[in-house]
């Protein structure tokens, strides 16, 4: 398997996977390959955090983490969203999703990112790290059980006085 940054010419691909791995998806809107197209022309889009896994030449899997701000009434932190993160459902549960995340973990730090937040289910998350983001005083602008709201210090005390409301970018429509 090869981790990669993902290309111009991966996009219908990329959009291919998107698709399938969420179209039995129970808590998803099926909207998330379109969202990865917005995202892809904002400005809170990174290049080096758009990343795929690649078999045999076939793209398997994708993730994708995008700027956001966490926003109190006297400061506003940068921070990222991981949304989406995709693998073919006959490549799921084989390490592949895992394997992603943690390049991308490796990646946005590099890039010097600090901490990232999610949205995603709460058995999964915690074993790469994530805790619920409302210890750290940090709360999505929806509502959503606070145990599927999660953020993870990708440097150590990297939420260090961090707290707020995540401001998503408008391509997230949310």
């Amino acid at each position: 398997m090869i981790i990669r940054q993902e290309t111009e010419n991966d996009h219908n691909e990329v959009f291919s996977v998107i698709e399938s791995a969420f179209n039995d998806a129970e808590f998803a809107d099926h909207d998330e390959q379109f969202l990865v197209q917005r995202l892809r022309k904002s400005d809170a889009f990174i290049p080096e955090l758009s990343i795929v896994a690649e078999i045999d030449g076939k793209i398997v899997g994708h993730i994708l983490l995008t700027k956001i701000k966490i926003k109190n009434k006297s400061n506003e932190f940068d921070s990222l969203a991981l949304a989406p993160i995709s693998v073919l459902p006959e490549f799921q549960g084989k390490g592949i999703g895992g394997k992603l995340i943690l390049e991308s973990h490796n990646k946005a730090k590099e890039l010097g990112f600090e901490s990232i937040v999610l949205l995603g289910h709460e058995k999964y998350y915690p074993r790469f790290g994530y805790e619920q983001a409302d210890k750290y005083g940090i709360g999505l602008p929806f509502e959503v059980p606070k145990e599927n709201c999660m953020v993870i210090e990708l440097v150590e005390n990297g939420l260090q006085g961090v707290n707020g409301m995540v401001e998503y970018p408008k391509e997230f429509n949310v």
